[in-house]
């Protein structure tokens, strides 16, 4: 009986050693005699207990690291406190396991190392506006070194930037400095455009009063035109009625006796001017001028037959 119960529990022994259900998303690498023999993928596997055994066991997701906060000089002599986070995959689970004795302290120091080697070549302004160049960089090196220990350097961010505190104080006094004169700038600009929507306003309504003046100026020419060209047609109009009424019958003895009362309303006139009484030398010369009043009206000379 109890050399069932031995045996029952050697093959218990057995079958636990025998049977290995990896899970999704690792790596399980297996050694034979103390040698590298194979790589278990997820789902249920088999080794030969006593004679093979699982060394390592890998995590194939994406790793964040942190970096510890270090303190790197700049180009210009400036101390500047940086830390940051690597995000890395174990993409060779058997380099992962005999290419490095540590690859995760191995990806740390060498992360330190090569972001101070960037900052080191850059002014302290630069490392403000150029932290994806940086990244970039400590990516690009840390990826081409962890190769050789099956892992790959996926990004590496920076999470803070800190530099002294008296160097802080003077890049705020900048800052201050610099939107004081964006605001100066500003107001400046914004005088300058008011006055010239000022000039150019004043100029527009010079020219619209220039051009209202000089319609102005056509539209009295042209009425005057109007009263010119009206006063002629009057005019023309009673001639032309004068001369249809003298050659209407009795037309003539009635223009004859309106010229004979024009001349004695002229001789009255003058006498009324002067002291002296004005009368006709001769009273044919009343009858002469109206007679040559008449000749004129019919388009004759004078003495004409």
């Amino acid at each position: 009986m109890e050399v069932a119960l031995i045996i029952a529990v050697i093959a218990a022994l057995f079958v636990i050693r025998t049977i290995k259900i990896v899970p999704q998303q690792h790596a399980w690498v297996v050694e034979k005699l103390g040698k590298y023999d194979r790589t278990l993928t997820p789902g249920l596997k088999f080794v030969v207990p006593f004679i093979e055994r699982v060394a390592y066991k890998h995590s194939l997701k994406e790793v964040p690291l942190d970096v510890p906060s270090q303190v790197c000089i700049t180009k210009d002599n400036t101390q500047l406190q940086v830390d940051g986070i690597i995000y890395f995959q174990v993409t060779d689970p058997m380099r992962a396991s005999y290419g490095s004795s540590n690859y995760i302290s191995a990806i740390t120091q060498l992360a330190q190392t090569l972001l101070r080697s960037v900052i080191g070549k850059m002014e302290l302004d630069k490392t403000f506006e150029e932290r994806d160049h940086i990244n970039m960089s400590v990516v690009a090196a840390l990826d081409e070194a962890a190769s050789n220990w099956g892992v790959k350097v996926l990004r590496y961010e920076i999470k803070d930037l800190t530099p002294p505190a008296a160097i802080l104080h003077s890049m705020q006094a900048q800052i201050t400095a610099e939107r004081e004169k964006r605001a100066l700038i500003a107001a400046s600009e914004g005088r300058k455009q008011e006055q010239i929507n000022i000039a150019t306003g004043e100029r527009e309504a010079s020219i619209a009063r220039s051009e209202g003046q000089r319609q102005a100026e056509i539209n009295k020419a042209q009425g005057e035109a109007a009263a010119i060209i009206a006063v002629a047609d009057a005019t023309a109009e009673a001639i032309r009625k004068i001369a249809e009424a003298i050659r209407s019958p009795g037309g003539e003895q009635a223009v004859q006796l309106k010229v004979a009362e024009k001349a004695v309303e002229a001789y009255a006139h003058l006498a009324q001017k002067n002291n002296t009484m004005i009368v006709p030398g001769n009273m044919t010369e009343v009858s002469a001028l109206i007679g040559t009043a008449m000749a004129l009206m019919k388009g004759k000379a004078p003495g004409a037959a």
